[in-house]
């Protein structure tokens, strides 16, 4: 599965953007756990979202709950990270990744890993 992500920019703090996250060629997500980690400079790479594709459940990192909200449309195969009352410290490059038939959660990490989208939020 090759992934790419896409609408990373430059916004204000307090504002909002919205990631997707699409398979390419005729690749779909069925059986595949979907999620999205960042890393900032210096910094590890760190989960942010995940969702189940065949029910949709969701999971967020604390740091993020109540302000993203990860969502997937089975029509579009395309999965969405939306970050709301963006921080300075959201600033990373965003990437998304699927792991079949686990959590994206999981050691060792996600089966699949996108190329990254760099958000960067100013103050």
């Amino acid at each position: 599965v090759q992934l790419q992500a896409f609408g990373g920019g430059l916004v204000q703090a307090g504002n909002s953007l919205t990631l997707s996250c699409t398979a390419s060629g005729d690749a779909t997500f069925n059986g595949y756990d979907m999620g999205w980690f960042r890393q900032a400079p210096g910094k590890e790479r760190e989960f942010v979202a995940r969702v189940w594709w065949r029910d949709g459940s969701t999971d967020y990192a604390e740091s993020v709950k109540e302000r993203f909200t990860i969502s997937r449309d089975t029509a579009k195969n395309t999965v969405y990270l939306r970050m709301n009352s963006l921080k300075p410290e959201d600033a990373a490059v965003y990437l998304c990744a699927a792991s079949y038939l686990r959590t994206t959660r999981a050691l060792p990490g996600p089966d699949y890993w996108g190329q990254g989208t760099q958000v960067t939020v100013s103050s």
